[in-house]
């Protein structure tokens, strides 16, 4: 069994690095999330994609399943719907509570943008 790669002590991680840290290329990682509600990144300002440690978590895991266990996309997916169902969590639904924490936190930005604006 392969060891889990060292994940930075971040708070957000652009697709470059999320790609570099799971080892696959950024167009598997948008892929999967199309395949994957559970992944959701937020977006900069500049649209970019911004992936939390619980994104990248879960990309590690679906990884696995994939790569590892040999599972099929729909396999994969049923395994992680089971496994949150089972946490108590609503992921699978799209519901990401980091993900609404950093909109938040943007929301919170960009008004006090427009707070210095109105001055």
């Amino acid at each position: 069994m392969a060891r889990s790669p060292q994940i930075p002590d971040k708070l957000y991680f652009k697709i470059g690095e999320v790609s570099q840290i799971a080892g696959v290329e950024p167009y598997v990682l948008r892929y999967w999330e199309s395949e994957f509600p559970v992944i959701n990144p937020g977006r900069s300002r500049s649209k970019q994609r911004l992936y939390t440690r619980k994104d990248l978590e879960i990309i590690l895991e679906i990884k696995r399943l994939l790569y590892e266990e040999r599972y099929t996309i729909e396999g994969a997916k049923k395994r992680m719907m089971a496994k949150e169902r089972g946490s108590g969590r609503q992921l699978s639904m799209g519901f990401n509570e980091e993900r609404y924490r950093q909109l938040l936190l943007e929301v919170k930005g960009e008004l006090k943008a427009i707070k210095r604006l109105l001055r």
